[in-house]
């Protein structure tokens, strides 16, 4: 399998389609399609915070239904969908930004965008095993004993992290470094937690480099496992950037 996982784009349109170009995808079509025959996957958080997220959604919803990319929703992309489906969410850390898009939309726009992305998110799995068990897309990661269960606490994992339920001062929630436990054969790959770099370790790929807060995307190329980047045009937000304890 080969295929070209791209880390968290929270609607930063152009490093995507930059990133897709470095890679050898042409968007000849409107879509990024690689001559080789090559896949794109994504680690979800499509949207929210950068200045293009329902492009980015919309691209990536061709993609999958055009069958040339994996998807797997993140945190941001659950809560979109319950936005969409008319539920009461709060439109806080980044979702204004994507809800503002929206409104600024024609009502028959409105209802395309919301639809495809509906339907995109509940034909998506919780996340993705693939190449024969070999590698696996989750938003946030998964333990090695979660892959294969799709229950509510695997939810809440895959969405979330290894979060405690306890929030540090500023607000964000505590989380335990999953990887340290990691013995796993199969190789994870994930996002969630911008990092300066790509977070390489055992046999686990954190390739959200914060591009929405000026770091830069990044995707994984498997199986060379090369990890390619391009900066971003985004202000750098430093506090972003620190591990969680």
């Amino acid at each position: 399998m080969n295929i070209d996982i791209i880390g968290d784009i929270h609607g930063c349109f152009d490093e995507f389609k930059t990133l897709t170009e470095e890679l050898g995808y042409k968007w000849d079509t409107g879509i990024p399609v690689h001559p080789d025959g090559r896949l794109l996957g994504f680690v979800g958080d499509l949207t929210d915070r950068g200045p293009a997220s329902l492009k980015v959604a919309e691209i990536v919803s061709k993609l999958v239904s055009n069958k040339k990319a994996y998807y797997t929703p993140g945190n941001h992309c659950n809560k979109l969908y319950r936005f969409f489906l008319g539920n009461k969410v709060q439109e806080t850390h980044g979702l204004e930004t994507t809800a503002a898009e929206y409104r600024a939309l024609p009502k028959k726009e409105q209802n395309k965008i919301s639809n495809d992305f509906i339907r995109l998110y509940e034909n998506s799995p919780l996340y993705h095993l693939l190449d024969d068990g070999k590698l696996v897309i989750a938003h946030a990661g998964i333990r090695h004993d979660y892959i294969g269960r799709n229950d509510a606490k695997v939810k809440t994992f895959v969405l979330y992290g290894d979060i405690t339920g306890e929030k540090h001062p500023d607000g964000r929630p505590v989380r335990r470094d999953w990887t340290l436990n990691y013995s796993g054969n199969v190789i994870v790959v994930y996002g969630h937690t911008p990092v300066i770099e790509a977070k390489i370790y055992k046999n686990t790929y954190n390739i959200d480099t914060g591009a929405v807060f000026g770091g830069k995307l990044s995707a994984l190329r498997y199986p060379e496992m090369e990890i390619v980047s391009v900066p971003s045009s985004m202000p750098y937000v430093a506090e972003k950037f620190r591990e969680d304890k």
